[in-house]
């Protein structure tokens, strides 16, 4: 299978949503249960003033997270899941948001930045700017959770290949990894300390 080079534009996430609503099973599949089950317990604190949760979906990892967050700025490229997660009912310290990364990325301050499923679409270029991003929207204190299948895609990066990358480019201001699943997907909270 041979990859893309360029990052993925926001139509194709676009005309995913719109093909069909749950296009990777988020409602239903065991292993997307399981691996949000893993990132909650992956969090380094118990509770976020300020949350950032990257490539929001149709919402069904927020509302788990949100119980976390004081509050929570879900973002998405797919207008069409946006409407869906904002359907899906909203807790009041939740904000969904339509953003396009790298060009769109919220200014913050954040303690909390989840970006589970989205580095691979990235080429390296534009995933070093948006590692730069997190961490100019970062609190000093502050937390990144990446969380990537491992499998084989046609994205511009794979899974170790993303979380690898991203975390070398942040690693002078966030340089403890800890690697809390390395089967099937790749889950790590980036930090100071």
């Amino acid at each position: 299978m041979s990859r893309r080079t360029e990052t993925i534009a926001a139509d194709y996430f676009e005309q995913k949503y719109r093909a069909d609503i749950d296009p990777w099973r988020f409602r239903s599949s065991d292993y997307e249960r399981e691996k949000y089950q893993s990132t909650l317990a992956a969090l380094g604190h118990p509770r976020f003033a300020s949350a950032l949760e990257v490539g929001c979906s149709i919402g069904v990892l927020t509302a788990k997270l949100a119980p976390r967050c004081d509050k929570l700025l879900a973002i998405d490229a797919s207008q069409t899941a946006i409407e869906a997660a904002r359907a899906g009912g909203v807790p009041a310290n939740v904000t969904f948001e339509v953003a396009t990364l790298p060009q769109q990325f919220p200014s913050g301050p954040f303690d909390l930045i989840l970006l589970s499923e989205v580095l691979y679409y990235f080429a390296t270029p534009d995933l070093v700017r948006v590692a730069q991003q997190c961490i100019d929207a970062l609190l000093p204190d502050g937390e990144i959770i990446l969380c990537h299948w491992l499998g084989e895609t046609d994205y511009p990066l794979t899974g170790l290949e993303s979380s690898d990358q991203f975390a070398e480019a942040v690693a002078a201001r966030l340089p403890v990894r800890a690697i809390a699943n390395d089967e099937v997907y790749r889950l790590e909270r980036l930090s100071a300390r």
